[in-house]
């Protein structure tokens, strides 16, 4: 599936916890208050996106059994090339832009009006609208962050930039490594501090040391990017050529003392449960007991300083690294993030380097999008609450909720049917299975926005008020219980993920459309779309890295020493199979670094093939629509879901990035196992589609 907030999500970007922490609760009414304005959006003029399953866009020229997602898809990618404002096109993507055209419409009818202060139509309608205004942005320049500047340019020695950081990580603001509230891996009741690595700018620590043509082609224009962005705050050309190369060694010797991201999938490498005075002797030069006071923390008895070999470096350059050259850093990091909310110079150098250079996207998208954008990174629930009461039929909730209890009950067949897992590990699994937990649509419980200030005089201050607003709502879960109502991604959002720590399937409003959900349609194409996506969030929980937290979402070993021995054989099978993908001349597919989605599809699929067998019962006579078959219809909306094409540059970037293999390969990964499949298309043992033997695996 897409990304999903199991821990290796929520550990790799703190920037991504802060998104995900916000939640968003509707102000209570009193009984004196006169009735609000309601919002009024028409969205009869959104255009549905032209990706459903239909039978006049499979290629019958290309054989099922040799290429099954060229017989569904590559018809339709080459009437839908990639558009130049994008890097990827396809299901998600399509769907994507359908929830941004909603997004628009609300978010325009909010700026138009006339709301009570402090009311999200208000806090919504102004941030949109200070997004719009380009004049002001324009005119404003440097000075939404000149402060910041002042306050890097004002440090006299090393020995102030631990406090600097304190500062920095208390206003949102943090950028060097990732710090942020979640469940403890040992007491998922409990929220602690992480801190991991970070500090890169650059996709991965790959593309710093290794010699990968492209990884080379990106160094050298990052070092470019640098320069024109110091150029642009006032630097001359000399100058910034020098402070370019000062940020790369910079972050090229934070890189060398970074984990990997296949290295980062185990929660054992993200996960160091330290006490505070161990962590201060740990970095000398770096006193966590001064940073928690800085953030207005209580001191906790123990965190979780993960990635310790980073920190080690860390605190070495804060006793090697030049004052100079710290601020030349921070400056540049700080220009950097603020780029996209700054003057037309600084945004379209952020574009030219971060999506055009490494992703490939040959246009900016609208201004609307991007304002969008950042209105969602700022605010995303609250503005997930306007989004549902205009685009969420309360009777999709409801089909769900079946399809939910359906594929679990096919889930409980399967784990209580396993011949290869004994009885003792099988009863830790059954306890799992039973204690999971599923969302849809939205939350039952919205978070307070009440303190947070928006107004339509500033769009980068808006920007770093709810950047604050939001570090503030983090850090005080530190050492409070987990709120298991809280959710990870907004309404608005086509994804859905599983959480470990929780045991949860979350699945927002916006996903719940076609390809995925149709509540029209029959039950093979909401059964391969949707049923197997919940299948796949479900068996999260048993992939490779969710197996090892239990039933109460705890870090924890159930299994016997063989059931583990024999599930990592079939998972390496697994791992080997995707290995064998070539995305482009001579670049594979790391199966090992997308292990944990690849489980999870062939699980997903399989527990959602048999959820729709139960559903059709004994008796069932196929309707064979548009001449298939519900079985290939399953099969075939299972593949229009990862109907998807690449701008050449994202596809690498993503190959090494992971964790999800391309959605060509997930087409056809998991029903290549399947022996439902080869019957519903009548393949025979030698197609490409066909593994059979030691090749196929069966996991779950």
């Amino acid at each position: 599936m897409t990304p999903r907030l199991k821990p290796l999500a929520l550990a790799l970007s703190a920037t991504f916890v802060l998104a995900a922490c916000q939640k968003a609760e509707a102000p209570a009414e009193t009984a004196a208050a006169p009735e609000a304005p309601k919002l009024s959006v028409d969205l009869s003029q959104v255009a549905q996106q032209p990706i459903s399953f239909k039978a006049e866009d499979l290629d019958t020229s290309i054989e099922a059994c040799q290429d099954f997602n060229g017989f569904v898809n590559s018809k339709w990618l080459a009437a839908n090339p990639v558009p130049g404002d994008r890097t990827t096109w396809g299901a998600f993507p399509a769907l994507g832009e359908r929830s941004l055209q909603v997004q628009h419409e609300i978010a325009k009818a909010a700026a138009a009006g006339q709301w009570p202060a402090g009311s999200m139509e208000q806090k919504v309608g102004d941030f949109f609208a200070a997004g719009m205004d380009e004049a002001a942005i324009e005119a404003a320049g440097l000075a939404p962050i000149q402060p910041e500047l002042d306050r890097i340019a004002a440090l006299t020695a090393t020995r102030d930039i631990p406090a600097y950081l304190g500062q920095a990580y208390a206003s949102g603001q943090g950028m060097l490594f990732g710090f942020f509230a979640m469940a403890d891996y040992n007491d998922s009741t409990t929220n602690i501090a992480y801190a991991i690595q970070g500090g890169l700018s650059l996709p991965e620590r790959a593309y710093y040391l290794e010699d990968r043509e492209d990884y080379k082609a990106a160094r050298v224009a990052f070092v470019e990017h640098v320069a024109k962005l110091m150029q642009l705050a006032g630097a001359d050309e000399a100058s910034a050529r020098a402070q370019a190369q000062q940020v790369m060694d910079f972050e090229t010797r934070l890189a060398k003392a970074s984990l990997g991201r296949l290295e980062l999938r185990d929660p054992a490498r993200r996960y160091n449960p330290v006490a505070l005075a161990d962590a201060d002797a740990a970095t000398p030069n770096f006193s966590w007991t001064a940073f928690f006071a800085a953030l207005d923390v209580p001191a906790p008895q123990s965190f979780s300083l993960a990635t310790p070999g980073f920190f080690k470096e860390f605190d070495a350059m804060l006793a090697d690294v030049p004052l100079e050259q710290w601020q030349t850093w921070l400056r540049f990091r700080t220009i950097d993030g603020a780029s996209p909310y700054l003057g037309s110079a600084f945004e379209r150098a952020n574009f030219e380097f971060y999506r055009q250079t490494l992703a490939g996207q040959k246009e900016m998208p609208e201004r609307w999008k991007r304002v969008l954008g950042a209105l969602n990174g700022s605010m995303g629930e609250g503005f997930g609450q306007l989004y549902v009461a205009q685009a969420f039929p309360p009777e999709s909730k409801a089909k769900m909720e079946q399809l939910v209890g359906n594929l679990m009950q096919s889930l409980k067949h399967r784990l209580e049917g396993l011949a290869w897992m004994s009885e003792e590990t099988k009863a830790k699994a059954l306890e799992k299975w039973s204690s999971f937990t599923p969302k849809i649509g939205y939350p039952d419980k919205w978070r307070e926005w009440d303190g947070l200030a928006v107004s339509r005089d500033g769009y980068a201050a808006n920007v770093m008020a709810a950047a604050a607003f939001n570090t503030r709502y983090m850090l005080d879960k530190i050492g409070k219980p987990v709120d298991r109502s809280e959710w990870g991604m907004s309404p608005q959002t086509v994804n859905a993920y599983y959480r470990a720590t929780a045991n949860e399937i979350v699945f927002p409003a916006a996903i719940l459309q076609p390809p995925f959900f149709d509540a029209n349609a029959d039950d093979a194409l909401n059964y391969g779309g949707i049923g197997a996506v919940i299948g796949h969030e479900m068996l999260h929980g048993f992939d490779d890295q969710g197996s090892k937290f239990d039933a109460t979402g705890n870090m924890a070993n159930w299994w016997t020493e063989a059931d583990r021995a024999k599930f990592e054989a079939a998972a390496a099978k697994l791992a080997d199979q995707y290995s064998g993908y070539e995305a482009l001349p001579g670049l594979f597919v790391n199966g090992k670094l997308g292990l944990g989605e690849n489980i999870a599809d062939l699980g997903g699929t399989t527990v959602a093939y048999d959820a729709l067998k139960r559903a059709q019962g004994e008796g069932f006579i196929d309707p064979m629509i548009d001449g298939y078959s519900q079985d290939q219809r399953f099969y075939m909306n299972w593949a229009t879901v990862w109907r998807i094409a690449f701008t050449e540059a994202q596809l690498k970037q993503q190959i090494t990035v992971g964790p999800h293999s391309p959605g060509m390969f997930r087409a056809i990964g998991a029903p290549s196992n399947q022996p439902a499949f080869a019957e519903a298309f009548g393949c025979k043992e030698g197609d490409k589609m066909v593994r059979s033997g030691e090749d196929r695996v069966v996991i779950w």
